[in-house]
């Protein structure tokens, strides 16, 4: 089971926590609350690994996560990848083995540009 939100560069990225990847969105449907149901249900299943990829152009970066029946997925404008075990109605996975400090720097740059499109692909393995 795959999706896909697409995005643009926006120039307030910096990427620098060690813990968690924050994905705000700024219009369109891309928070935990617009997630489909049937994902949703997969993403509360403890067993479930999600693999999270970031493509911008020629640069993707993946991340992979566990789900958790204690994830509400109900948050209105956010996303969040945690490489703790907290939750909160942000979080979409926890227990990642990446941050948003791991992301490259150049793929960084790329993604501060407003002209940049890419998307979020999010797998359910």
């Amino acid at each position: 089971m795959k999706i896909e939100i697409p995005f643009s560069g926006h120039k307030n990225i910096l990427s620098l926590h060690k813990k968690t990847i924050e994905i705000t969105k700024d219009g369109g449907g891309g928070a935990c609350i617009d997630l489909p149901e049937k994902f949703k249900k997969k993403i509360q299943n403890p067993d479930t690994t999600i693999v999270f990829t970031i493509v911008a152009d020629d640069y993707s970066f993946s991340i992979h996560g566990k789900g958790s029946e204690k994830l509400t997925l109900k948050h209105p404008n956010d996303i969040v990848l945690r490489k703790s075990a907290f939750t909160c109605s942000r979080t979409i996975a926890i227990k990642c083995d990446k941050a948003s400090d791991d992301i490259p720097r150049e793929m960084i740059k790329k993604l501060q540009n407003p002209k940049t499109s890419g998307k979020l692909v999010i797998e359910i393995k």
